[in-house]
């Protein structure tokens, strides 16, 4: 038989632990619903300002206008986002053919092939390019890039333009997709590598054909990631590619389908989302005018396009995820 005396303890220390997990279940529940608030809260403070935007110009003119021109000196303000995707597509795909490669690449280095001691001293050393500013990079760009590729591949070159902007976007976010996709990689269960050698497999088609496809979903989400980042960036924009909203010249190419030729766009300055939002506020701003809520609406647009790109992520990750 139990000893009875021991029963009011036993509920008094059962009672105890269900209060201290109540009350870790309630912080972290907490910590969740400030998340969720901030985004909503900034969600709703883009919105309110951005629908006083929308009532002087239309959504249709802001989304198809060609021309960006919200504090002109002798009036006439155009608020077309075209010339602003352009530059903000520009260095966000070619940063990606230069973070996606080196950074998966790297990945299967410290997963795959790197030492214990090797990739305990890389890793670190890597991310460490995550902690450089980014005003560093862009001054980098601007002082030794572009001079550089003026020198040897592109004498046209402008001295402000969205190519150097675009390389040092790409070195910035390799840490996040290689950082990523290596912790992805090396959660694959080490008997999946064992059974390829067992069938005779090199080091090589175990790494790409095994380690790679069974965390596909890190790495894809890892892609996501680092593009939203490059989408985002500013600083290092706004020193190496300038702020000038430019529409490139449209040619025509063979059976009269239009082309912009890519070095119009990557060897000229030019203007992304966020720079033309830094480009607005300083300048002589006063609250409530055109130009002070086109920020908000230019908020608003990065904040559905970063959304996308995140549910995006989250749908890759659910439909590609391996269970082990």
């Amino acid at each position: 038989m139990t000893d009875s005396t021991e029963s009011p303890d036993l509920s008094r220390r059962g009672g105890l632990t269900r209060l201290k997990e109540g009350t870790y279940g309630g912080l972290f529940a907490a910590c969740a619903a400030i998340t969720l608030l901030t985004t909503a809260a900034i969600f709703v403070t883009l919105l309110s300002d951005a629908v006083v935007f929308f009532r002087s110009i239309s959504v249709a003119e802001f989304l198809t206008g060609t021309n960006w021109s919200p504090n002109p000196a002798g009036g006439g303000q155009a608020f077309g986002i075209i010339p602003l995707l352009i530059g903000t597509i520009t260095v966000t795909i070619t940063a990606a053919f230069i973070s996606i490669p080196i950074g998966t690449l790297t990945a299967i280095y410290l997963s795959e092939y790197a030492t214990p001691n090797a990739r305990s001293i890389l890793k670190p050393l890597l991310e460490i390019l995550a902690g450089i500013p980014t005003v560093v990079y862009g001054y980098f760009a601007l002082v030794y890039v572009t001079p550089a590729l003026k020198a040897t591949l592109f004498p046209e070159m402008s001295t402000f333009n969205a190519l150097s902007a675009s390389i040092m976007v790409g070195i910035m976010t390799i840490p996040m997709v290689s950082s990523i996709s290596e912790d992805a990689m090396s959660a694959v269960p080490d008997e999946l590598r064992q059974a390829g050698y067992g069938l005779g497999a090199t080091k090589f088609e175990v790494s790409t054909g095994i380690v790679v496809p069974a965390s596909i979903s890190g790495i894809a989400s890892s892609y996501i990631l680092a593009v939203s980042r490059a989408i985002g960036e500013t600083m290092i924009v706004v020193v190496a590619m300038g702020a000038q909203a430019r529409m490139p010249a449209v040619r025509e190419a063979l059976f009269g389908i239009p082309f912009v030729n890519p070095a119009d766009v990557l060897l000229e300055s030019g203007m992304t989302i966020t720079v033309a939002m830094v480009q607005i506020t300083g300048g002589d701003l006063t609250g409530g005018t055109l130009p002070y809520n086109s920020m908000f609406a230019l908020g608003l647009a990065l904040f559905a396009v970063t959304l996308v790109m995140n549910v995006i992520s989250d749908i890759i990750a659910q439909r590609y995820r391996e269970e082990y």
